[in-house]
């Protein structure tokens, strides 16, 4: 007998799923000048996005995602090994047009599903995060991912919707993690520093974060009324912590130490 998805992992492939769906309902609207519009992310059009989904998906099949192709050197916007990895399967596609991508995508998807019926949560699987873990956890990233280009996406075309989807809330249980580090390592706040983070919006949460007198940071239940605060929407969040835009290019309400909210906001991303 195969083996089943338990409840945890139905729900990261149904947030994967929705978000991959609403993305190839808003794709089908695009004429040529959406498909070539560029987004925030450096070197990518609205097609490229598209073009990515559908290739890390064929890649997570098991298939070559760029066949036969080479990815030229010289593409400034790729930095790294991951950058070139990802690229390839967006450079394979750049002379495909853009409706036959989409088709791609929706043809991946279908087989993704079908494979995904019958994967066990705690098979062992590559994470972007680096080394292995069970499969039940790449698909919080795969719900996140997919959900973050869903918005680069919506953004580039000015046709905002889905910010409330359950990609969303996977994208808020990984990065909202990291929210102590930001504080504590990257903005090297000192020892009794207290952050407050207000979101407001589709998800809106309050996160404390004190620093000990050790110089860790870690979250709190509680802080001082002279705590620094940092206000903003669920947007303005997520474009901060996946690095689309700086401080200066949104609207966050700042109360407290100013060079230190400075700090935090010039820290916030954390993934890519």
């Amino acid at each position: 007998m195969m083996p089943a998805m338990d409840e945890l992992m139905a729900g990261h492939v149904a947030a994967y799923e929705q978000t991959v769906r609403s993305t190839i309902e808003l794709a089908e609207t695009f004429d040529d000048a959406d498909w070539d519009r560029p987004t925030e992310l450096p070197g990518w059009t609205v097609k490229d996005i598209v073009s990515h989904l559908a290739g890390v998906e064929v890649m997570l099949m098991g298939e070559d995602p760029a066949p036969g192709h080479t990815t030229p050197d010289d593409l400034p916007h790729v930095r790294n090994d991951l950058g070139r990895l990802v690229e390839a399967a967006v450079d394979h596609r750049r002379g495909t047009p853009g409706p036959e991508v989409l088709k791609e995508l929706r043809a991946v998807l279908e087989r993704r599903l079908e494979r995904l019926a019958t994967t066990s949560p705690d098979e062992r699987t590559w994470l972007p995060i680096g080394g292995e873990g069970p499969y039940s956890e790449l698909m919080v990233f795969r719900a996140f991912d997919c959900w973050v280009h869903e918005q680069d996406i919506r953004r580039a075309v000015g046709r905002p919707g889905n910010l409330d989807g359950p990609g969303g809330r996977r994208m808020f249980q990984i990065v909202v993690r990291g929210l102590p580090m930001i504080v504590g390592k990257r903005a090297a706040a000192p020892a009794g520093t207290a952050v407050t983070f207000e979101i407001s919006g589709e998800f809106e949460f309050t996160r404390h974060v004190q620093v000990g007198e050790d110089g860790r940071a870690a979250f709190a239940e509680t802080v001082p009324e002279d705590a620094t605060v940092l206000r903003m929407d669920w947007e303005t969040y997520t474009r901060l912590v996946t690095g689309r835009c700086t401080s200066a290019e949104v609207t966050v309400g700042v109360s407290g130490d100013e060079g230190l909210a400075a700090r935090i906001l010039g820290a916030m991303a954390l993934a890519p």
